[in-house]
Parts: structure tokens; sequence; C-alpha cells
């Protein structure tokens, strides 16, 4: 309904990881830069940290595409609640292993090594992204490590880039301290600032079809700070934003309809 009324070809705002909607603001072009040295340069470990939400997991997709471009065998792995098993097989199979679901932590274990070897031998670049690794076991962070030291000789072609959760209650990663010596470079995401989110929200209705001035300037500029500049939570609220404009027949979404879904949201995260 609301994408007829405001003239867009789809919804702009979708809360799936589309790399076709990865918006290069210079805080995550920037990110993104130190990935592809980390690499390029083929270091052992790299840490992207930011605030939930800030876009960690669209970036690695992002990364992970243009590394395959490249010839780099690729495995990319949300590491929340998994087990060491569907660790090992997961990695396995994004290594193109196509490893058997019967087989033991052992057999898991040794064909990942073999990949390993046999791309350095062959002069292939691995590259393991390892996404949510604060929300990991112990057992899955300790093989990480394992993996990270099998290929430290002269002539590994191993990277591998986790992912971690950071906010102001939290003094600290929770990583183990032994990832945390291994690792080479620490990546950080921050929010964006106010030109960041007008940019992004402008670009996403332009992409979805609009030819109109959906948002005013005052609307876009509270949009960011009740969001704090987080993407997720810019996407979030802009998408309410347009349903609750259409609902009400709006010309355009001002700063009052944007902080009415924001509290109507509030709402709905305390019940929830």
């Amino acid at each position: 309904m609301f994408r007829k009324y405001w003239n867009l070809r789809e919804s702009p705002f979708r809360g799936t990881l589309d790399w076709r909607r990865f918006f290069r603001s210079p805080i995550h072009e920037e990110a993104l830069a130190r990935l592809e040295f980390l690499a390029e340069e083929r270091r052992r470990l790299g840490l992207l940290l930011g605030p939930s939400g800030c876009g960690k997991s669209l970036l690695l997709e992002v990364f992970a595409r243009g590394l395959r471009r490249t010839g780099a065998q690729v495995a990319n792995v949300n590491l929340l609640g998994i087990n060491l098993h569907e660790f090992l097989w997961l990695v396995a199979a994004e290594l193109g292993i196509n490893p058997d679901r019967r087989s033991d932590l052992f057999q898991l274990w040794r064909s990942v090594l073999d990949r390993l070897s046999e791309n350095r031998y062959q002069q292939l670049d691995t590259v393991l992204l390892l996404d949510d690794a604060d929300d990991a076991p112990s057992a899955v962070l300790d093989h990480v490590v394992r993996l990270a030291q099998a290929d430290n000789a002269a002539g590994g072609r191993l990277t591998i880039v986790l992912t971690a959760t950071t906010a102001p209650a939290i003094s600290a990663v929770r990583l183990s301290s032994r990832l945390l010596e291994l690792a080479d470079l620490r990546i950080d995401l921050d929010a964006w600032e106010p030109g960041d989110t007008v940019q992004y929200v402008t670009a996403a209705l332009a992409q979805a079809g609009s030819t109109d001035t959906i948002f005013s300037i005052d609307a876009l500029h509270h949009l960011h700070d009740l969001a704090g500049g987080i993407p997720r939570r810019v996407a979030q609220l802009a998408n309410l934003a347009l349903l609750a404009g259409a609902g009400r027949d709006l010309e355009q979404i001002d700063a009052d309809t944007v902080d009415s879904v924001y509290h109507e949201l509030g709402t709905v995260d305390a019940v929830a």
C-alpha cells in the first residue's frame, strides 16, 4: 500500500542482507578498504567491531563478493550459537569440500586443513569471514585460534576476519585473549554522521523509484538523532515513517511523523 502511495517500485528499506543496497558511507568505505588491505597483505587475523546494527554483516557480504571476483576462496559463516561440529561442517561446505553430515569432528577438521594446504600450494588465497564471533561457544573460538596458527608458516595464504559487537556498556570485546593477541588489525565501525543518514535515505528512495522529496530535511535530521546514526535503526524508522505517512495521507513526512513512529516503536519494544 505505501509503495503505491509514494510511487515506489519496491520497498526501499528492507531488513535483508542485500549487497545491492550497500550504502558506501565514508565510514563503511574506510572499513572496506582496511578489510581489503588485510586480504591483499595476507595478514592472519582482523577484527571488525561496532555496535549492533551498524552494518558489519552486510559489509562482510560485500567484501566476500569482491574477494570471490579476485579468485579467492571465501567462507562466510555466522557463529551465533553454533556448536563445533556445525562450525567445521559449514566452513568445509563454504570451501567447496562437500562434507558428509555424518562426518565426525576429526574428519571435518582434517578436510578443512587439507583444503588450506591445497589452496596454499595452488597459490589461492583463503579468507574466513566469521560473523558474531562474540556469541560463539569457546570451543569454536579455540578452533579459530588453531586455524589461524595452522597456516602461519611462510607462504601461508589464510586470512580470518571476526566481527563482534561493541556497546557503551561493554568495556571489552567478548573474545578470548589469545584471539585478541593474534589480531593484526582492528577495524571499528562507528555510527553515521547526519549527512550520511540524509544521503542514505535519499539514495534508497531514489533506487526504489522515487522522484519526489518524501522526507523533509528536518525529518531526516530528527530521524538521524532518534536512530543514533545506527544504519539498521535508520532504515527501520524510515520504513515506519513511510507507512505512517501513507496512512495519514501526507504530502511529505515531517519531523513530527518521525517522532510519533519512534515512540510507537518504543512501546512495541517495551511490550516485547
